[in-house]
This record gives C-alpha cells, structure tokens and sequence, in this order.
C-alpha cells in the first residue's frame, strides 16, 4: 500500500500493467470537508456522476445512498455505486465532516487524478490517499 506522498515519483500506470493486476483500489480520506456537501444527497450523487466521468467508468444503475448511523460516531450518509469494471462506494462522517471513499475497478484509472477531483469537490483541507493492486498472484 503506497500513500499519496510516495506517488509522486512513480508510473502507477506502468507498475499496473507490469505487475499483472487484476484490478486497483484507491482509498481516499478527507478531512474537515465542507459539511453542508457531505450532508446534501443530491451534492453526494452528483460527486459519484462527475467522478465517473473524469476517471471513464460506466455506471450499473442508480447510486444507493443512505442517511443512517445511530451512533454519533459514525451517523452520515453512506453511497455505493456500481460501476461496470467494480464499485465506487463512501462513507461520509458528519461529526468529524470527514469522508472515506473507495475506488475499486479491474481498468485502469489514474489514483492522483481521483484524489485530487475527490479533495476539490468535498472541499476538504487534507486528504489522504493509498492505493494498491489487487489479484497478483505469486507477489
């Protein structure tokens, strides 16, 4: 697992494809977002509609998401989005106004470019990102 700060050095793409992976994660945290955005469904579903679009996978269906979490802790909403290659999903934390999101996909996508998209659009003042390739077998 490799975090944001080691990526600027290295050819994600190319590490993909020589490597074999069957497919590549990206988990991004974000820290003190703007809280009416992680708080708005509508904001939350136009993020998942434009993050398709910049990193060129087709959605499957309609995004899922839900309001709950009887714990303070963890209330906010959560989203899925299936995508045609895996899944997009989130979770979005009102107490902290912090999100984690999830970028699974078996076709390649460019992390930093997720990250950054992801980092802009909730506003937030610190992200964090790891990635790594799933499905090598013998590694």
């Amino acid at each position: 697992m490799k975090n944001i700060k080691e990526v600027k050095n290295i050819n994600i793409k190319e590490e993909f494809y020589n490597t074999q992976a069957w497919g590549l994660l990206t988990s991004i945290d974000l820290f003190d977002c703007n809280p009416e955005t992680i708080r708005d469904a509508s904001a939350i579903k136009k993020y998942v509609d434009e993050l398709c679009q910049l990193i060129e996978m087709k959605p499957f269906g309609e995004t899922q998401i839900v309001n709950f979490g009887e714990e303070e802790k963890v209330a906010g909403y959560s989203m899925v989005q299936l995508i045609e290659t895996s899944l997009i999903s989130g979770h979005f934390a009102n107490k902290t106004n912090s999100a984690y999101i999830d970028i699974f996909s078996c076709k390649y996508y460019e992390p930093s470019v997720a990250t950054e998209f992801t980092k802009k659009y909730f506003e937030a003042k610190e992200a964090k990102m790891h990635y790594i390739f799933r499905g090598q077998r013998g590694q």
